[in-house]
Order: structure tokens, then C-alpha cells, then sequence
């Protein structure tokens, strides 16, 4: 394997999924600029997702679609009558 090629600032950051607020903690080197307390007591950085394992439609199972700027919409729209009739 190659030295040097790896990271050497790791450390603990909480990362939290905005669309159902669910907030794991891991070791990282991700920036960020804001903290949060954490349930041990201690303050460490916060990143933000949009979309975690804990939202996903892959690992839920459940079909939730994440509208970015209309698009589902207007897929839907478009195609409306080839998803009736596989309905």
C-alpha cells in the first residue's frame, strides 16, 4: 500500500440527516463551521445530510421521493398516463 496517501486529522464529528433529524456520531475529517452537543455532554462539529440510511428509500423500504426544484412534479406529470395504466 502507498504512505502518506491517507488523512491524519480525524476526528469525531456528529453528522445529522435534515429530513428526519436522526444524528449519528463518527470519526471524520469533513469541515464544518457549526457544533452541536452531543449526548455524552461534549460539543463536537456538525455536518448536515439531506439524505442518510436513515431516510433513503433503499435501505427504509418505503418509497419517499425527494423533490428537488419541482422535478418529480413534472416527471409525473409527463408520464402520468403510462403509470395509470401500469397501475
Amino acid at each position: 500500500m502507498k504512505k502518506e496517501i491517507h488523512p491524519k486529522n480525524y476526528r469525531f464529528v456528529v453528522f445529522r440527516d435534515m429530513s428526519n433529524n436522526t444524528s449519528f456520531l463518527t470519526r471524520s475529517t469533513a469541515p464544518s463551521r457549526e457544533t452541536v452537543k452531543w449526548e455524552d455532554g461534549k460539543d463536537y462539529p456538525l455536518v448536515k445530510l439531506e439524505i442518510s440510511n436513515t431516510s433513503h428509500p433503499f435501505y427504509t423500504g418505503k418509497m419517499k421521493l425527494v423533490d428537488t426544484a419541482g422535478r418529480v412534479d413534472k416527471f409525473m406529470n409527463r408520464y402520468k398516463t403510462h403509470i395509470d395504466k401500469k397501475k
